[in-house]
């Protein structure tokens, strides 16, 4: 007490400058984190919601050629692109379209990587979860599942513990220690998992080849509930709030309720087709592509049909939404933006190649892969760039 009171003048001035460094660098820490994608639809509960708007004529601002084929997405963290391709490469691309680095795989590398701390983190068809420096690309661990991984990476975090988490065709999904590599827990299903598991708040959400859909408690691997749909689900589920979206292998969509397991409501795309995308979840919305070429917007709450879109080509590539337009893309090789609140077209440009990616959103600029292994950048800079 009598310390205080002798230094109450300099205790106060320390404690403003402390208290002014540390509003400064959280708000730097925090814009760089709100700026990055480091996950397959941006946050862990899958959603496809980005927080930056995307202007109505976005420009080429570069493409670079990687030379083989790929069916990841990419990621974006701190200003370098990630993302796998057919033959076993990971592939690290600086914001102006030049390689940084690449890490050569024995087998192709199928979902979009996962970015955790200095980790890179991803899985192959060899059945192989690896984490590589994110500045080098040096490896730092591996974890073998028993068969091949085929859905994205994700994490989940509570107070002090974290943990990654991967589906394989093992019929496991898998935790593993983000730090060691060394498993948490793994619980068994009946049959292959072939999406990323996704998470909220206290909740692990995934779906599988068992027609199932489970939530698992992260802290100790036990299943809390599910709910049975008798289908194949063959991507993964959004979460909002205590709900889950996600689609099956015959072309329907449906809402669970995670805390009941009940299906709310459930709505039929079309006449046909396999639902391969992850549903965009936000502004009261879900938007949704499918194999019979169109891309569909629901109302979230009670699951009734507001617009759908068509285009020429299978929707497989999920969508990501911002405040008020869709931005996704179509094996007919174009890239769309959509008004969201009514369908119509804004944008379109024509890659020249079939696309399954699913764009990666920041502030001013998004990027997406073509099949033909194209790294594509898009924002407001009027030049263009092409790399080779």
């Amino acid at each position: 007490m009598h310390w205080l009171t002798l230094n109450s003048s300099f205790t106060m001035k320390s404690f403003l400058s402390l208290y002014l460094f540390l509003s400064v660098f959280l708000n730097l820490t925090a814009q760089v984190n709100i700026n990055d994608w480091p996950v397959y639809r941006g946050k862990p509960d899958l959603c496809g919601k980005s927080e930056f708007d995307i202007s109505s004529e976005p420009k080429l601002l570069w493409s670079l050629a990687t030379g083989a084929g790929t069916k990841s997405s990419p990621v974006i963290s701190e200003g370098t692109i990630f993302f796998g391709n057919d033959k076993g490469t990971l592939v690290a691309v600086t914001s102006d379209g030049k390689i940084k680095w690449k890490f050569e795989g024995q087998s192709s590398i199928d979902a979009p990587p996962l970015i955790y701390g200095n980790k890179v983190i991803f899985g192959s068809s060899d059945g192989l979860l690896r984490a590589v420096d994110k500045v080098s690309g040096k490896m730092i661990w591996s974890y073998k599942t028993d068969n091949q991984i085929a859905g994205s990476a994700n994490f989940w975090e509570k107070g002090d513990k974290s943990g990654i988490i991967v589906g394989s065709y093992d019929y496991c999904l898998h935790c593993v220690n983000p730090e060691t590599g060394k498993q948490i827990w793994k619980i068994e299903t009946e049959n292959y998992i072939n999406g990323a598991p996704s998470v909220s708040g206290n909740r692990i959400a995934f779906g599988g080849c068992d027609g199932f859909i489970r939530i698992i408690d992260p802290l100790t691997g036990m299943q809390k509930d599910s709910a049975e749909i008798g289908v194949y689900i063959a991507a993964s589920p959004a979460l909002s709030s205590d709900f889950a979206y996600f689609g099956d292998y015959e072309g329907t969509l449906y809402c669970v309720n995670i805390s009941s397991g009940k299906i709310l409501w459930k709505a039929v795309l079309g006449d046909s087709g396999q639902i391969l995308a992850v549903p965009a979840v936000g502004n009261g919305l879900v938007i949704i592509g499918n194999d019979d070429k169109y891309l569909y917007c629901f109302n979230a709450s009670d699951g009734k049909q507001k617009w759908k879109y068509r285009t020429n080509g299978s929707i497989t590539g999920s969508a990501v939404i911002t405040s008020d337009k869709v931005l996704f893309t179509s094996t007919d090789g174009n890239v769309y933006l959509l008004n969201q609140s009514n369908g119509t077209k804004i944008w379109n440009f024509y890659t020249g190649s079939s696309v399954s990616s699913s764009p990666a959103v920041i502030k001013d600029n998004f990027v997406i892969l073509t099949d033909d292994g194209r790294l594509l950048s898009f924002g407001e800079n009027t030049y263009q760039k092409n790399i080779k």
